[in-house]
């Protein structure tokens, strides 16, 4: 039945397949029995193995175990949600928090959730595919806007009734990308139009803004978006996410977001290594400091050689290649010189735009940049790449 299928993605070159890592998440990593530098993980402020993290969790399995058991609304909301919702909504400067057990799950909980209270939603067309799936699972009536286009969007805002309920979506960091999106101009047409704003902070939170707060702390946004996501999977090293906003907001949710209602809670180790990793956001902001600086270094040895890197403004760098054949080849020929970075071709991005999506973290030397740079230049050269 899928033979025929699988055999079409392997002749158009968007077959995948899994590869095992057999250690901890860091700047070097074991692939499938090889010590490679690893320049694809989200883990930005290298938080993933930190001494603190695996010690919290630790603690927690000696005293509450290893699972929940329910979900949280029937027995499975371990007191270490309270703990760690409370602190969210401080640093995200909201009201209130609420933990979900994946980003995908947060998007398509929050957007599902809120579907009765929404007419018309506005999506970039580069959100992220939970973001995209949210929508789906709505059944809202849904306009995807040209990527960062906020004029054609005042274009679509303008052309709905007003009376309508609308709401705006979108990420802040692309995944894919790199790029930001233009918050403030965003905002504004929210304002103007009588729309509420949604935003998928997952590669911005710990990232960008005063003590990692995120994109909209970065513009300085405060109060003026009703619908922060976020995830702890990226820069916090850890896994979960969270959506933030009024305490109405979340209560409502906590009713009608089922991929919350119908999922068994997080472990309370999990949670505890979450609590741990924000304590080390909010304290260490070196930590931050040597990300960005980083990634500066990395992009600045890329665009010497007139690479193509897209807008990328952040630690996600894109390498645009365009075709798929052409860059599964670079990626593997990158992993025969022991530099671990992923091929990304469609439909996760779109069709004629494949690439090489780099990540820089925080916790990478100079030398493994280097020689990361070294080995990109050398196969870009066997493959006539320019």
């Amino acid at each position: 039945m899928f033979k025929e299928s699988v055999e079409a993605l392997k002749r158009e070159n968007l077959f995948r397949s899994f590869r095992y890592i057999e250690s901890a998440q860091g700047p070097r990593i074991i692939l499938d029995g090889r010590r490679v530098i690893n320049m694809c993980s989200n883990n930005y402020l290298g938080l993933a193995d930190h001494p603190l993290l695996k010690e919290a969790a630790k603690k927690i399995i000696d005293e509450y175990g290893v699972g929940c058991g329910a979900s949280r609304l029937v027995g499975g909301n371990n007191i270490l949600y309270r703990e760690l919702e409370g602190r969210l909504a401080i640093f995200k400067e909201t009201e209130a928090a609420l933990v979900f057990n994946s980003g995908y799950t947060a998007n398509i909980g929050i957007l599902q959730g809120i579907s009765e209270k929404i007419d018309v939603i506005f999506s970039d067309r580069l959100n992220h595919a939970s973001i995209v799936d949210g929508i789906i699972l709505s059944r809202v009536n849904f306009k995807r806007y040209p990527h960062k286009d906020f004029k054609a969007l005042e274009d679509m805002l303008s052309k709905e009734d007003r009376a309508k309920k609308k709401l705006i979506v979108t990420d802040t960091i692309f995944s894919m990308d790199g790029d930001i999106a233009p918050l403030p101009d965003i905002v504004e047409l929210a304002e103007r139009f009588n729309a509420m704003v949604m935003v998928d902070e997952a590669h911005a939170t710990g990232v960008l803004g005063k003590d990692g707060k995120g994109a909209l702390n970065h513009f300085g946004l405060k109060g003026r978006v009703e619908i922060q996501m976020g995830t702890f999977s990226k820069a916090f090293g850890g896994f979960g996410a969270f959506v933030c906003g009024s305490n109405e907001l979340i209560e409502f949710l906590i009713n009608t977001a089922r991929s919350l209602i119908y999922t068994t809670a997080l472990p309370p180790s999990v949670l505890a290594s979450n609590i741990a990793a924000l304590n080390i956001v909010e304290s260490e902001p070196t930590i931050r400091q040597r990300l960005w600086e980083n990634v500066e270094y990395f992009k600045k040895g890329l665009l010497s050689y007139r690479f193509d890197i897209s807008e990328s403004e952040t630690p996600i760098i894109p390498i645009i290649l365009k075709d798929n054949e052409l860059t599964m080849n670079f990626s593997r020929m990158l992993l025969e010189e022991g530099v671990y970075i992923q091929g990304i071709r469609p439909p996760t991005v779109p069709q004629g735009s494949s690439r090489l999506r780099v990540t820089v973290i925080a916790t990478h030397t100079r030398e493994d940049l280097d020689k990361a740079l070294e080995a990109i230049v050398k196969v870009a050269k066997k493959l006539g790449v320019e």
